[in-house]
């Protein structure tokens, strides 16, 4: 089977934002890194030396981020998903990835400061939802709110407020 490895672009910013998901997100590592050559500089435009990009390990999940100039942007059509076991992981992650410049979007969602979005949910959200009941009450409360609050989610689910 082949290795599949996200790619994300970014504009100069691979190495610092490698460089800050290794340091957010656990048992993570930086594991080599590509630089421009003189070559194609005419199709590239980039400095010859500098960072071209950066090859990283998320938890046992490889990424390549790479330094390709301005012309793609981030969207929301695209995130990296973190399941958190417990309300403490939920706040670690969202506060770590919104800081710097990093803003909150609904329903568990954020942008960090380099504009990647990512969604910070708790594990037992898929359980939540198994019984059409409670998936109902618990969609009502997943929609009204920003960082998810696994506790307020579980009572929704059961029917409380």
């Amino acid at each position: 089977m082949p290795t599949i490895v996200p790619n994300l672009w970014f504009d100069d910013q691979a190495e610092e934002a490698a460089r800050f998901y290794t340091s957010v997100i656990k048992n993570s590592k930086i594991l080599g890194s590509t630089r421009y050559p003189d070559a194609g500089q005419e199709v590239h435009g980039r400095p010859a030396g500098s960072v071209m990009t950066v090859e990283i390990d998320l938890d046992g999940n490889r990424y390549t981020a790479m330094n390709g100039g301005p012309e793609f942007k981030f969207n929301e059509a695209i995130s990296i998903a973190i399941e958190c076991k417990s309300q403490e992981e939920i706040d670690f992650y969202w506060d770590k990835l919104i800081e710097g410049g990093g803003s909150h979007g609904p329903c568990g969602w954020l942008k960090d400061r380099f504009g990647l979005s990512w969604q910070i949910v708790p594990q037992e959200l898929h359980e939540l939802q198994a019984d059409p009941v409670k998936a109902k009450r618990l969609m009502n409360a997943f929609l009204k709110m920003k960082k998810l609050d696994i506790a307020a989610l579980k009572r929704a689910a059961e029917g409380g407020s």
